[in-house]
């Protein structure tokens, strides 16, 4: 481990889902029993903007009821002990991450608590509903939409991820599918560069092919181990 110095660490919905939140797509495409067309792509808002709205007021209202695990607040001790560079891109758009801990924090598909105003650009923490049209705190405009990436949107601050990826020594992946694009690329990117790659994840992913070391449990246990290890 001497010659670590600078970590990505991409996680997904698996780290959450011991928390209780459920993972973004179940079996047959369905998301808590809506198409995913049907609540997370810019179309449906605008075919549909209640449907949404309710849709995301109830997942807002259901994740402040939820807990960062054992694997959140691992990581969030490797980001305060560890002296190199550290960034934890995150495709979960709760903040477990962060109330378990973690500064280190990049969510390139948005937050729940967040709401963003397409009048004014501005973003603003949110912990409350949408669906009454509530004004901009910023601008006084009712044009508030959950601050989350949908499908046909561009993920936040690539420039900043890639910039990450190309000093990474290591490149470690919990708790994804490796079949959302660009995150799934993520670790052909670092490997590309001389990255070691590690996965930790409940069962192999379908981008495992592309890892030095695959580890395969529940996250609250893979990744506290992994931590341990790792600070030694």
């Amino acid at each position: 481990m001497a010659a670590i110095r600078n970590i990505v660490i991409l996680t997904g919905a698996g780290i959450s889902a011991e928390s209780g939140i459920d993972t973004f797509r179940g079996a047959g495409g369905l998301w808590e029993n809506h198409r995913v067309e049907d609540v997370a792509t810019p179309e449906a808002f605008e075919r549909d903007p209640d449907l949404v709205l309710r849709f995301y007021d109830m997942r807002r209202a259901a994740i402040q009821t939820r807990e960062p695990n054992a694997a959140h607040t691992a990581l969030a001790r490797l980001d305060r002990e560890w002296r190199g560079n550290l960034l934890i891109v995150t495709q979960n758009v709760d903040d477990l991450h962060e109330r378990g801990g973690a500064r280190r924090v990049l969510h390139m598909h948005g937050e729940h608590l967040n709401a963003w105003c397409t009048a004014c650009d501005a973003r603003s923490r949110w912990t409350g509903p949408l669906i009454d049209r509530p004004p901009c705190p910023v601008c006084g405009a009712p044009a508030l939409r959950p601050d989350i990436v949908w499908f046909g949107e561009m993920p936040y601050r690539m420039e900043e991820i890639y910039d990450a990826l190309r000093a990474a020594d290591l490149f470690v992946s919990i708790g994804t599918s490796g079949a959302v694009y660009p995150a799934a690329g993520f670790v052909r990117n670092a490997r590309d560069l001389g990255a070691a790659t590690l996965e930790l994840n409940l069962e192999r992913s379908q981008g495992s092919g592309w890892f030095d070391a695959s580890r395969l449990g529940p996250a609250t246990e893979l990744v506290p181990a992994w931590v341990d290890e790792l600070l030694g």
